[in-house]
């Protein structure tokens, strides 16, 4: 019997440590800090021993392996000295991928990856697919393991600190939405390194695979010429129109074409709007023709899907102001897209943990379109910087009520608020999802 010990008590730690339980792994889980009740429980029943609070360090560094939560940085030292005892140390996601019958479509870029794995998974389960979606949305896969593999396909998000942990796992259909600068604090600011982070998506596909990218996206392009992919390859663009590009959009028409069977449709039909989202459904309309979705379907699920809580949420309209909740915009290209979709004079609300953001890009889209901007974060004071010259007004607030109150006041009729934070939410918030609920709490208090 193996020794396994799972780092991170959290959803995927806890389907790890049950899952190794099933498979007869001596399975014992740590975490540094306090477990909630609910994971306690389950490991308690199923007779799983555990620790919070703190590692025992000897324990951990007896195990034949360690299943690693990716909120673990890699550096930690209790890591490197795993690592140099020669323990392997994975994430949940290879561990789990070892017990699962199921194909993969794996979906990972710096930003549009909830939306493009639920607007797929959509289509798939419209299809009829036997399907779901986990990995960062929804259950862990190990927990889907866990509970019993019946499905054809399982629909993944999977972020770099998980490809991190991942060295066998063979995506059968995998897709790279775009490489823009995200957590550089986890790799030492080298954004090279963040891309080869995400071009392990691609490791392990052979001919029998498909990898769908963005043609346009340049740091995929820089990065493609140093990696080779084994996979058909399935490029999408709204700039080239070339020979092999599998979906190509301009302003008025879209086309989905990976098979010589072209989808055609226009822009308008589309229920995801702006340039971001028409990536994100190129990827997606792709991935379901390379699985050979009827035509008239992809088209009726790219028109009628209803696009994940926290992403350019629509929340409410008050007094001519329309409040708008994008905290899912955990980093600078994030924001960029939301400001690129606003139609109308923008309040904008930005600021949390900034890791490494460089507001360059985003100068010029604010000099169009925000007539000002409300920090919410403890340090505002690079925010401030960045932008005081360029916009009328730019005030701090320290709590959520406060943001959305001034933002208020700067607004008129005819005007949008943004939340749209550029940035983590540890400071104020539990997480971007508690950033967001309580925005919308205080737009409707308004």
């Amino acid at each position: 019997m193996g020794k396994l010990v799972v780092l991170g008590g959290g959803e995927s730690g806890v389907g790890a440590a049950l899952l190794a339980k099933q498979k007869g792994l001596d399975v014992f889980l740590s975490d540094g800090g306090k477990l909630k009740e609910k994971y306690k429980s389950v490991l308690s029943h199923n007779e799983i021993k555990f620790e919070e609070g703190g590692h025992t360090r000897d324990l951990i560094l007896s195990a034949d392996e360690i299943v690693k939560s990716p909120g673990i940085p890699d550096k930690v030292e209790l890591i490197q000295s795993a690592v140099k005892k020669g323990i392997s140390v994975i994430s949940e996601i290879e561990f789990a991928a070892r017990y699962s019958k199921a194909k993969f479509i794996a979906i990972t870029g710096s930003n549009g990856k909830t939306t493009t794995t639920l607007l797929i998974q959509y289509i798939l389960k419209t299809a009829g697919i036997k399907s779901i979606a986990a990995g960062n949305v929804g259950k862990s896969l190990a927990a889907l393991v866990y509970e019993g593999d019946e499905f054809e396909w399982i629909v993944l998000e999977l972020s770099s600190f998980q490809l991190d942990g991942m060295y066998e796992f063979k995506a059968d259909i995998a897709i790279l939405l775009n490489i823009t600068e995200d957590h550089l604090d986890r790799y030492e600011y080298d954004v090279k390194k963040y891309a080869r982070s995400k071009m392990r998506i691609a490791q392990n596909q052979d001919e029998t695979c498909w990898f769908i990218y963005n043609l346009d996206d340049s740091m995929t392009q820089q990065i493609m010429q140093e990696i080779q992919v084994g996979a058909k390859l399935a490029p999408f663009s709204i700039k080239q129109k070339t020979e092999g590009v599998s979906a190509f959009a301009n302003d008025k028409q879209l086309t989905i074409n990976p098979n010589n069977n072209p989808l055609i449709m226009t822009i308008q039909e589309l229920a995801l709007q702006g340039k971001h989202n028409l990536y994100n459904s190129m990827a997606s309309g792709i991935a379901a023709r390379i699985m050979e979705v009827r035509k008239d379907l992809i088209r009726e699920c790219l028109t009628d899907f209803q696009n994940v809580e926290h992403r350019l949420e629509l929340v409410n309209d008050v007094y001519g102001i329309t409040f708008i909740n994008d905290s899912k915009a955990t980093n600078v290209n994030s924001a960029w897209y939301a400001l690129e979709s606003m139609a109308q004079p923008t309040v904008w609300i930005a600021g949390g943990v900034d890791k490494g953001n460089d507001y360059d890009q985003l100068k010029e889209m604010v000099k169009a379109k925000v007539k000002a901007i409300v920090c919410l974060g403890k340090d505002n004071s690079k925010l401030i910087e960045e932008f005081g010259g360029m916009v009328e007004h730019i005030v701090e607030a320290d709590s959520m009520r406060d943001a959305v109150y001034k933002a208020y006041k700067f607004g008129g009729k005819g005007d949008a608020v943004l939340l749209s934070p550029a940035c983590a939410s540890f400071d104020l918030f539990e997480d971007y999802e508690d950033r967001g609920r309580q925005f919308k709490e205080a737009v409707r208090n308004l």
